[in-house]
């Protein structure tokens, strides 16, 4: 029988008795149902890491106040964090799988939940900042570790469609429910609340997994590649960190050095990978056809999903004045559509395969943005909004779900946390691309607007609402570019999406 094209495991380094170690045969009920409970405990870990990015930026404009923050400060709040996240990610993936998932996810919690303690409680800049370093050094663990543990613990069948749709979801919405929560908790507690909050959401985490998640790790060859680990987290900082100075126009000197170096540094770390026995990152798990179609499509719909939201949100509160409240409800409807749409597609993907809905999700999505070009000062929620919200809602459900079973069907359990890096790392630079670039353009449109115009509020905000036709066109651009790349390249054959389950495994 020949070898499925889109298997890449490794060959075996470990002894019989160790790889019997790491699968643990178990009465299937109990199995079943413990997985499910790991399912909901990894579900609420990933939603913690997910909302921070939206959650702070609601604070943000009290915590300044506060703490008598400078503008350049209160920008650094967000970059430090998505700086550390993005740039330890690959690292983090592989001390999950040498040091274990368990107990990578319990420190990556315990330690993200400290991290937002001392950001609650920060009484100046310093103290903020050095806390958001932490959250992005634990959250580069703890997401992970988290995907890995679902790759282990769902090796196939059905049961792995409708988990990976879960995660699918809250990786799409959760950005939204982020904006809902940093609105009640401003709005009627305090800013520092949208940091505390991590801190209950961490306990319960972790006093869940600790009888339900079994250990698993990576046997055989489980040295550290740190030539690698230093090249391309200097590589993937100086990227994530060009991106973000981006809003201070292309042509200054971060983004003209970070980018540039940052590309040099990766490809760098591409040639030692090509020649390590030990590599950070095997490049057997981007080089296959199917897996790079979905890790680009992870980053364009990434890109398109953070900047396009950012924008939306800015709509609500400056040009409709809305309070954040209002902004997280009037976002809703998006996350609502994410959510029931994973669960319905979830029980069609075993039918369907991935490449229909990888390619139909962008042109729905684009179809979302493009509506929401139509906005206006005035501002008919109704008819300019809620549609264009529902498309985009439902474009990132057909995306969402079926992503990441494309981008881990096939990897072995020694890999499964550096390719669970691989993907986070990608919507992450994603992300950052998508809001820097989005930035870019909606300064030159509203600078464009504002030509042979005679300085007044109506003009202010005409401006205002032309930036962000702009954005959200250029997001619309890039979501759909991901249809044709998941047309012609995401195309795995059905056994491999529906690989037979093996035995039981609770690592």
């Amino acid at each position: 029988m020949p070898t499925p094209r889109f298997r890449t495991d490794p060959p075996s380094t470990a002894p019989a008795s160790l790889a019997a170690a790491s699968s643990v045969s178990a009465d299937p009920p109990a199995a079943n149902s413990r997985r499910w409970w790991l399912l909901a405990i990894v579900a609420l870990a990933q939603l913690t890491v997910v909302l921070d990015g939206t959650i702070v930026n609601i604070a943000l404009p009290q915590a300044q106040i506060a703490l008598g923050m400078s503008d350049g400060d209160r920008t650094w709040v967000v970059t430090l964090y998505s700086l550390v996240f993005g740039a330890l990610l690959l690292l983090g993936g592989r001390i999950a799988d040498f040091w274990g998932r368990k107990r990578s996810f319990i420190v990556g919690m315990a330690g993200f939940a400290i991290a937002s303690a001392i950001g609650g409680a920060a009484q100046n800049t310093g103290e903020l900042l050095a806390a958001r370093g932490l959250q992005g050094l634990f959250a580069a663990l703890l997401a992970p570790a988290s995907l890995a543990l679902l790759t282990v613990n769902f090796p196939g069948g059905k049961d792995r469609i409708k988990a990976f749709a879960l995660y699918g979801a809250i990786a799409g919405g959760g950005a939204a429910v982020g904006l809902i929560l940093g609105g009640v908790l401003t709005e009627y507690a305090s800013w520092r609340w949208c940091l505390f909050v991590n801190v209950p959401i961490a306990i319960v985490a972790i006093a869940a997994a600790l009888p339900v998640i079994r250990e698993s790790k990576a046997h055989g060859n489980t040295r550290y590649d740190v030539p690698g680990a230093i090249l391309v987290a200097f590589g993937l900082g100086s990227l994530v960190f060009g991106f973000a100075q981006a809003e201070n126009g292309w042509g200054s000197w971060p983004v003209l050095v970070c980018l540039p170096l940052g590309l040099v540094l990766l490809a760098l770390f591409v040639f030692v990978e090509s020649r390590s026995n030990h590599p950070l990152l095997p490049l057997r798990i981007i080089v296959d056809k199917v897996r790079g179609g979905a890790f680009l499509t992870a980053l364009l719909s990434g890109a398109a999903l953070l900047g396009g939201l950012l924008f939306l949100t800015l709509y609500f509160q400056i040009v409709l004045g809305y309070t954040p409240i209002q902004s997280g409800l009037a976002s809703l409807p998006m996350t609502a559509t994410i959510m029931i749409g994973a669960g319905v597609l979830s029980k069609f993907l075993a039918s369907t395969g991935v490449r229909i809905p990888m390619t139909v999700g962008p042109i729905v999505g684009a179809a979302g943005l493009l509506w929401l070009t139509g906005i206006t000062v005035g501002g008919n929620y109704a008819l300019e909004v809620l549609p264009g919200l529902i498309l985009l809602g439902t474009g990132l459900a057909l995306i969402f779900v079926p992503l990441q079973n494309v981008a881990l069907s096939g990897i072995a359990e020694h890999d499964a946390g550096a390719a669970s890096a691989a993907v986070t790392a990608m919507q992450q630079i994603g992300g950052s691309l998508g809001t820097a670039l989005f930035t870019a353009l909606y300064t030159a449109a509203v600078s464009s607007y504002l030509v042979g115009k005679v300085p007044s509020p109506a003009a202010q905000f005409g401006a205002l609402v032309s930036g962000y036709q702009s954005a959200f066109l250029w997001a619309a651009i890039i979501i759909f570019a991901a249809a044709p790349i998941a047309f012609f390249l995401v195309r795995p054959r059905r056994d491999d999406l529906l690989a037979p389950e093996p035995a039981v495994h609770l690592g």
